[in-house]
């Protein structure tokens, strides 16, 4: 049983966009021919999605986001209010770069705060979570949590959005999962 797609009525969705069932595009949205979201996908006001763009499902876009070409993001994501993707490392106004954009990946379960800037060409690893206003200019283990200016890891989430606790023999237990996890040569693996 298919379910029902929502696009506000201010939305600008281009031929070519493919939209997966029961997603939700509010206010002012504009998808690009070429852009893709999975299913459960919920784009929030003035979200532009360009062309090449590949969303996964129950991916979450908060207000004021623009994903540009040579993102993709997979299952599970969310993308706070106002935070920002780049996609060519050395812009310049009379340059013209098309074509050379450059590939960012975000991993299943990531998280990314409000006014998070995440420079182009690195991966966020599973469940990683990125804290609000965080500048991130390199790739980042899963779980790692990452804040400040520029971004620096300074502990380790559980899937649930919990920062883990490691006891002597490098367990931790989530406390709303109570799943454990290990921490092994600086990996984090759910145990």
């Amino acid at each position: 049983m298919r379910k029902t797609v929502f696009i506000h009525e201010t939305a600008t969705i281009d031929e070519g966009a493919t939209i997966g069932d029961g997603c939700k595009i509010w206010h002012y949205c504009h998808l690009m021919s070429g852009s893709i979201l999975g299913q459960d996908c919920s784009l929030g006001q003035n979200v532009f999605v360009a062309s090449g763009v590949k969303l996964g499902s129950n991916v979450k876009v908060q207000n004021n986001v623009s994903i540009y070409e040579g993102v993709e993001c997979e299952d599970n994501v969310f993308l706070g209010p106002s935070m920002v993707f780049t996609n060519v490392l050395n812009p310049r106004s009379a340059v013209n770069r098309r074509g050379e954009y450059t590939r960012t990946v975000v991993r299943e379960g990531v998280t990314i705060g409000a006014n998070a800037t995440i420079v182009c060409g690195i991966e966020l690893g599973e469940f990683a979570f990125i804290g609000a206003g965080a500048v991130v200019t390199k790739n980042v283990p899963a779980y790692a949590l990452i804040i400040g200016n520029p971004g620096q890891q300074t502990a380790w989430m559980s899937e649930y959005g919990h920062k883990l606790n490691f006891n002597s023999d490098n367990i931790a237990q989530c406390p709303e999962s109570n799943q454990l996890y290990e921490l092994v040569d600086g990996t984090v693996r759910k145990k």
